[in-house]
């Protein structure tokens, strides 16, 4: 057997287990009170307060090892943790345990006329496998919210994060040894080895019940292609702001640049500005001066290079295209009709955004953009599960069928059918 012969059978057995012993795992925690899970989060929260020097010296080394790469900026802002992120890690597992228990919630009930009363329940959905690349706090947030929704997890984080993750990771096993609950509910992939995702993208042997990715268009290209279990998934997130005729500057120029340039690196960050080409002539020159005057790169059509030399021509691929650093693209459209084209032809279907003083403009602009978060007068930098007063999230999910927008606990249950009877047969 030769060495990458053995690598894969290593990890396939590896992956086994793993699969095993999660299967195992989401049957306890499917029947786990809330207190318990409650109990292991608090746990978790705890631990990771008093393991924050190991945290960040794990992160250290992916920080060391991103640079050497020649990482752009952009990515190692993502990777990177501080005392200020642990905290915040921290405090969502906290914010998660807040959250009410959607386990055993009835959605509905109702009696038929032959007595029967019928039940429609939230349940856990098993197995949530999450492959994710290089923000490690994805450990933390995906690890919790599939507790809190009775779920085991498997994940694989990428290799740029591993030291952090394993970090992250100890944390949360200890609060899951601290409530009494199996360590197996919350696993984190060992290997780096690629071979590692293929094998959860078939299912480990029917152990895993549902996968989300989280990371660049490839990752999530090569899960939709190859998965053979259903997908929770975004593929990019190309975000729109469009600034219309009846905007407010003092609200529309801190408003956009906050959109774009507040963490460009992360998928709800506003990759292009839409401008309605009917507005006053002095509507353009403000927003695009506070994105160049930002530090921003600035590609445009032919009107917004007319109001800053400093503005690059834009070319067809820059419409369409997730930057995920400092730079945008810039187009003038007719109206509303014309930004809510433009983002159909465009856009992911991800989160777009419309600034304007017109009631009448924004309903219209919320009822026909057809992505998974549409906002009016706020930051496209709110497409955040814990933003949205869900604790956090696994990703936004840009699909739409069952999970649609930020992937929280509720997205992470299903439900099944609860029929109490008292004799009742069906007749011939």
């Amino acid at each position: 057997m030769n060495t990458v012969d053995r690598i894969n059978r290593d990890t396939a057995d590896q992956m086994r287990r793993i699969g095993e012993a999660a299967k195992s795992a989401s049957r306890r925690l499917g029947v786990a009170t809330s207190e318990e899970k409650n109990n292991a989060l608090l746990a978790a929260a705890k631990a990771l307060r008093e393991s924050t020097p190991k945290i960040l010296e794990a992160n250290a080394k992916d920080i060391e090892a991103a640079k050497a790469a020649g990482r752009p900026s952009a990515f190692v802002d993502r990777l990177l943790l501080n005392e200020k992120r642990v905290e915040g890690i921290a405090k969502g597992l906290e914010e998660i345990a807040a959250l009410p228990d959607p386990v055993g919630t009835v959605l509905a009930e109702w009696d038929r006329p032959n007595g029967l009363k019928f039940q429609r329940v939230r349940v856990p959905l098993g197995t949530v496998g999450i492959i994710y690349e290089s923000r490690p706090n994805v450990t933390a947030d995906a690890g919790a919210l599939s507790l809190k929704a009775g779920n085991a997890s498997i994940l694989r984080g990428g290799s740029e994060s591993h030291h952090s993750s394993v970090a992250i990771h100890a944390a949360l096993a200890a609060g899951l040894k601290a409530a009494g609950l199996p360590e197996a509910a919350i696993q984190l992939v060992p290997t780096t080895d690629r071979e590692a995702v293929g094998l959860m993208l078939r299912g480990l042997d029917g152990a895993v019940d549902v996968i989300v990715p989280r990371g660049g268009k490839s990752l999530v290209q090569r899960v939709q292609d190859e998965a053979r279990v259903p997908v929770f998934a975004h593929l990019e997130g190309i975000c729109h702001t469009y600034v219309d005729q009846g905007a407010d500057l003092k609200i529309a120029v801190p408003l956009v640049v906050n959109a774009k340039m507040r963490r460009t690196g992360i998928c709800g960050a506003t990759e292009c500005l839409l401008i309605d080409k009917n507005s006053r002539a002095d509507l353009a020159t403000p927003l695009i001066s506070a994105l160049l005057d930002a530090g921003c790169e600035v590609r445009g059509d032919e009107a917004a290079q007319k109001v800053d030399a400093r503005v690059k021509a834009a070319t067809e691929a820059d419409y369409g295209k997730e930057f995920l650093e400092a730079i945008i693209a810039v187009k003038s459209v007719d109206g509303v009709d014309g930004a809510i084209e433009h983002i159909a032809r465009y856009g992911s279907q991800h989160t777009d955004a419309i600034i304007t003083e017109c009631e009448g403009t924004a309903e219209r602009f919320l009822n026909r953009v057809d992505s998974a978060i549409v906002l009016v007068n706020a930051s496209t930098q709110f497409a955040d599960g814990g933003e949205f007063g869900f604790g956090g999230e696994i990703g936004i999910a840009t699909g739409k069928m069952h999970a649609r927008g930020p992937v929280g606990v509720e997205q992470l249950t299903s439900f099944k059918y609860k029929v109490r009877g008292t004799g009742q047969t069906r007749p011939v």
